[in-house]
């Protein structure tokens, strides 16, 4: 179905090319290469549009489809190298986009993808600012364009998640975004998204794999339905197993749905053919599935990702799973060593590279009976994590294991369904952690939020997304706040 539309669409995009200027001309090289790039055939892609820029050189729709290109190599992978190879193709595309014809609606579109994925490169690179003023730019390009082009359907795949995502920023940002001039609103990004989603137009279906892969993302991320998301992946009979990108989507989805053992089945399960674009990200992914499963293999895909990746975005964070996977078998010498590896390595801009990075530093040795249940119910476990904990009274004398042990035991209840002993334990876990560094408090007060969301009781619900909200000086604090922010939005507080 996909190759046939986009067959239709070629007719139809070349009305776009002329030999007089640049101009967008989807032809059938453009679009097999986008299609190789949004299924993680990088390599595939760039060789048909080396192809095409020598026969055509004048196409903008392959220097676009190149920034997609230099995009997934350099969020995969975070090589230096690479970024400052290709860091100088942003403004070069630009530069040539902007000689397009104005009344082609592609090209406001264009723009504001290639400075919305070089926002995102910019982020994992640490360049904060660049990074900020690029997710402006985007904004502003993709707001003007959906005002000159309202039929223009795209438009709205990038405005959509950009809008929901602009009004969850966490107050102690919120300066920022209002001098960006960023302005989000949660009902009109989704309707936006939803008007994408819903449209049967040639542009929109070319691009609308695209839309359903942010749109997963959205529904995990900011409007808490991550079941949702995977319902939606298995109802569009998404392909996971040649579409690496699908494949990727969903291993990790169902890992932050706790749900690893599906996780590790996408992952042996897709194609191993060398057509796809060679990441280390697959044994990251395998890690996490193994360990929240206590599978003692768990260490050889943490060790091959560590020592393949060249980046530093959760980094600290992946040798402190590293270190956890050795306490729980039993392996003090090679626990030391991950553990000065969390703290001599990577970078703490992610949250919880910072996390692990304290976590390190403290040299505070985490309750092993804890850890087991945590990583247990982190893979969806629930039942073992549960009876593991009881079958352990004695285990969590010490006031912070005794605070945790609670705040567990609400997190696997919640999770069995049994959301009135969740709600009792969440409850304990405010009580006695609210005034402490461990997220534990703040998190459960979130997740309390969350169930009296999902029973309609927006009352409780806003209670308790306000208690997340004021607990100050805690782990995780800027993302639980983004978090409790979403949750009102939902309800519309």
């Amino acid at each position: 179905m996909f190759r046939f539309l986009i067959t239709l669409t070629v007719a139809l995009f070349s009305t776009f090319n002329t030999n007089a200027q640049k101009a967008f001309a989807f032809n059938s090289n453009c679009a097999t290469a986008y299609n190789h790039v949004m299924s993680l055939k990088l390599n595939e892609a760039e060789k048909i549009i080396e192809q095409e820029l020598l026969q055509n050189p004048n196409n903008l729709a392959a220097h676009f489809i190149n920034n997609y290109i230099d995009f997934f190599i350099l969020f995969l992978t975070e090589d230096n190298n690479e970024f400052n190879n290709r860091k100088a193709n942003k403004d070069k595309r630009l530069k040539l986009i902007n000689e397009a014809d104005d009344s082609s609606p592609v090209k406001g579109f264009s723009k504001a993808v290639i400075e919305l994925q070089w926002a995102v490169v910019n982020m994992k690179f640490g360049n904060k600012w660049a990074a900020g003023w690029g997710f402006r730019d985007a904004f502003k390009l993709a707001n003007e364009n959906a005002k000159k082009y309202p039929a223009f359907y795209p438009n709205y795949m990038l405005l959509g998640p950009m809008q929901m995502m602009a009004s969850t920023v966490p107050s102690g940002y919120k300066w920022l975004s209002n001098m960006m001039g960023i302005k989000g609103n949660l009902t009109v990004g989704k309707n936006n998204m939803n008007a994408f989603l819903n449209a049967r137009d040639n542009w929109s279906q070319f691009f609308m794999n695209e839309g359903i892969f942010y749109y997963c993302y959205i529904m995990h991320y900011v409007l808490n339905k991550g079941s949702d998301a995977l319902a939606l992946i298995k109802s569009k009979n998404l392909d996971i197993v040649n579409n690496h990108l699908f494949a990727y989507m969903t291993a990790n989805l169902s890992l932050n749905n706790k749900q690893s053992k599906q996780a590790i089945q996408i992952i042996q399960n897709k194609n191993p053919g060398n057509q796809y674009y060679d990441t280390p990200i697959w044994d990251y992914l395998l890690g996490f599935a193994k360990l929240y499963n206590l599978q003692p293999d768990a260490n050889i895909y943490f060790e091959k990702y560590l020592a393949e990746f060249k980046g530093k975005f959760y980094v600290k964070d992946t040798w402190l799973k590293l270190a956890y996977h050795y306490q729980v078998h039993n392996n003090p010498a090679r626990y030391d060593y991950a553990i000065s590896q969390v703290i001599a390595k990577g970078s703490t801009t992610a949250d919880a590279d910072d996390k692990a990075y304290k976590e390190a530093k403290a040299g505070i040795k985490a309750n092993t009976i804890l850890l087991k249940a945590r990583l247990l119910n982190d893979g969806g476990n629930n039942i073992e994590a549960i009876n593991l904990l009881a079958q352990h009274p004695d285990a969590y004398t010490d006031p912070d294991d005794h605070l945790e042990m609670l705040y567990r035991s609400g997190r696997i209840y919640e999770d069995m369904g049994r959301n009135t002993d969740a709600l009792r334990f969440y409850q304990h876990t405010i009580n006695l952690g609210s005034n402490k560094t461990q997220y534990f408090a703040a998190r459960a007060a979130l997740q309390s939020g969350i169930i009296y969301e999902n029973q309609k009781n927006y009352t409780k619900a806003t209670e308790y997304f306000n208690i997340c909200l004021k607990m100050e000086n805690h782990d995780y604090k800027s993302s639980l706040d983004q978090k409790a922010k979403m949750g009102l939005q939902r309800i519309g507080k």
